[in-house]
């Protein structure tokens, strides 16, 4: 368990660019990184340009590097969001089958996905919320959730009826089982012990709110890390 010297609070809740921010200076140096649909799109804009860190695509591209706007734009640059992005130097493209076997074969240090739920020890759902009519659509979550060596997890800790997306067990199908390493949220950030531990998720840092008002917040047990 790491000392209550390293958990911090800061004034205000993070918004989604302050978030992405945030995520993207953890990212390490020299870092393989796929980041998915949704808020984890963003991180791209904050890397820093002698990062060293490599951004692999699922439709097949290493090297992807911030979104592109104007004149950058190429329709034919996207995204696995269809957002269209720019190209580092170095930038390389390839089949979407070899893609995805870099995502089953290990080869991604850390992959960055959204998430409906994240359980205690680390379950993710992130594909379906068991809703009539919902297309369900697992995707290349499942191959990146397992075959990176972590994953990290961008979302807002509340649903919009206030309920926690942080749980003690998740409700909607998994898509993968003990993967997820860390949970950024707008109000926190979440250490995850994906070996089960005592069942304790531990608290980075908070943002806008108290430790003891997200233990209000949060229905599973919470310690300073």
């Amino acid at each position: 368990m790491q000392t209550p010297s390293t958990f911090t609070e800061g004034p205000t809740r993070l918004g989604r660019d302050e978030l992405a921010a945030l995520v993207a200076a953890d990212i390490p140096h020299g870092a393989f990184v796929n980041l998915g649909i949704g808020q984890p799109t963003l991180v791209s804009n904050y890397l820093d340009a002698d990062s060293g860190v490599t951004l692999h695509t699922e439709n097949g591209m290493l090297g992807m590097g911030p979104e592109a706007h104007g004149d950058e734009v190429d329709l034919d640059l996207i995204n696995a969001g269809k957002i269209p992005v720019t190209e580092l130097p170095g930038a390389s493209y390839f089949h979407h089958a070899d893609s995805f076997a870099m995502m089953r074969g290990g080869h991604l240090d850390i992959c960055v996905l959204g998430a409906y739920q994240v359980s205690a020890r680390g379950d993710l759902a992130n594909w379906h919320t068991g809703e009539a009519g919902a297309i369900p659509a697992v995707g290349g979550a499942m191959d990146l959730a397992i075959g990176a060596k972590d994953t990290f997890v961008m979302m807002t800790l509340l649903t919009r009826d206030g309920q926690s997306k942080l749980v003690e067990a998740c409700t909607y199908p998994l898509t993968g089982v003990g993967c997820v390493s860390r949970v950024y949220t707008d109000v926190a950030v979440f250490l995850i012990d994906r070996e089960g531990g005592d069942g304790s998720v531990a608290v980075r840092e908070t943002h806008g709110v108290t430790f003891e008002e997200l233990e209000a917040l949060v229905p599973v047990p919470l310690r300073r890390g």
